[in-house]
């Protein structure tokens, strides 16, 4: 006679699955898979890891047609699997625009320019870094400190955040999704040398139709997954970034109830990758992306003291923490805008420094501004500065967001003359993913 499990209780698969798609589960995978590959790409074995990452798998033409899909598992993690992740972020940026928090200009006016904000500055401070230090030819990389990690930034704010309004993690969110969906604009336009518009069209056409079945009563994945990977290989093959393709699938997925059924399509395609992405797809991307080797060729040293190196960190950590509070200062106190209830400008120290986090399309930015002969050897100072400012954003966040939480709190945080409703505290309930 075999034992079975009470009703109600998850099994195996189910737990992992929610442990997986914990914020704080996904922020430790990336931290985990990022100082693995330092480690290896720095200790005696280092060539099998460099052997690891420039394996080439994939054919270079397909049915007769050139598709250049011969790719090294670096650049597979990060044309390939980000494309789950960035898909998700389309899902994300769908679900928000139609019923979320971006649904309301008046509500989402705010985070959204604070975000515009966040990326205008520490792209100034990088140029001008640069600049006054006479090596404007490292301007390419100017994009590099305007991205912020959502999974990272949301998993510091969960650990340290707790009893904090949770508009503040509503406020973070939005502020991250719309920088995402910048950077997203960023990698588009400013990061594709040459267009081949026949494979976008293409590329178009398929996200069309996945668009098209994705509302259907009954969606297949057998339709939806080819049209996907199609979409993706055209895109590869119009100079675009592939991951482009992502989003813009993750868009088409609608978010409101159709067909009568219990929950929108967002929540439900969210929830069916969400493991993959945080699991898989992102662990793998930073493991090939954050080995730089230091050891080599003149030693830490050589790296560290590369010009991009200060830039981004400072960039990062100062950029966008002037970026977010000083944007948002000059609009509640020039406009008639105003935060979310229970949130005052003090709040916005930890925000602002968790928005430094860039990490994973901080990193990727790093790998597509840096490619040309000439300047490829600041990739890795580019990749060092980005654990390393992230890494001190969070840090400082994690102090600002305790001593926040320590300090009394008025009635009226966001000074509009309305005596604040919290609707709820960061920390007072799980994560509404581990419940599906």
């Amino acid at each position: 006679m075999h034992a079975t499990a009470p009703a109600g209780t998850p099994g195996p698969l189910q737990t992992l699955r929610r442990w997986v798609t914990r914020e704080t589960t996904g922020g430790a995978l990336l931290i985990g898979a990022a100082v693995l590959a330092l480690l290896w790409a720095n200790s005696p074995w280092r060539e099998a890891y460099q052997e690891l990452a420039h394996t080439v798998v994939g054919p270079a033409r397909l049915f007769g047609l050139d598709v250049h899909l011969d790719l090294s598992l670096a650049h597979w993690a990060a044309d390939g699997l980000l494309a789950i992740f960035f898909f998700v972020v389309g899902v994300e940026l769908k679900h928000e625009f139609v019923a979320g928090s971006l649904r309301s200009p008046k509500e989402a006016a705010v985070p959204i320019i604070a975000a515009v904000g966040g990326m205008v500055v520490p792209a100034a401070i990088y140029s001008t870094l640069l600049l006054t230090s006479g090596h404007g030819d490292l301007l390419h990389g100017w994009a590099i400190p305007t991205a912020t990690d959502i999974a990272f930034a949301l998993a510091v704010l969960a650990v340290f955040g707790k009893g904090l309004p949770t508009a503040i993690r509503t406020f973070l969110l939005t502020l991250a999704v719309v920088d995402d969906l910048l950077a997203i604009v960023v990698i588009a336009v400013f990061y594709t040398s040459e267009i081949a518009w026949w494979p976008l069209l293409a590329a178009f056409a398929c996200v069309a139709l996945f668009g098209l079945h994705v509302r259907a009563r009954t969606p297949r994945w057998w339709i939806l997954l080819p049209l996907a990977l199609l979409a993706w290989v055209f895109m590869h093959s119009s100079g675009v970034h592939a991951t482009v393709a992502g989003v813009l699938c993750g868009f088409m997925v609608p978010a409101s109830v159709l067909h009568g059924e219990p929950e929108t399509r967002t929540h439900a395609f969210e929830r069916g990758l969400r493991p993959t992405s945080s699991g898989i797809a992102l662990p793998v991307f930073a493991f090939f992306s954050a080995g730089v080797t230091m050891v080599d060729d003149g030693g830490p040293g050589a790296v560290l003291g590369q010009p991009v190196v200060a830039a981004i960190v400072t960039a990062l950590v100062l950029g966008k923490l002037i970026g977010v509070v000083g944007t948002t200062w000059i609009v509640t106190r020039a406009t008639p805008l105003r935060l979310a209830p229970g949130i005052g400008v003090r709040d916005l120290l930890p925000v602002g420094l968790l928005a430094g986090i860039g990490f994973t399309v901080s990193l990727l930015i790093s790998e597509l501004s840096f490619t040309d002969p000439a300047h490829e050897e600041f990739a890795a100072g580019a990749k060092v500065a980005v654990l390393s400012g992230s890494l001190l954003a969070a840090l400082l966040g994690a102090l600002a967001l305790r001593w926040d939480a320590r300090k009394a709190r008025t009635a009226d945080m966001n000074v509009d003359g309305v005596t604040d409703e919290i609707e709820g505290y960061i920390g007072d309930e799980q994560d509404r993913r581990e419940h599906g």
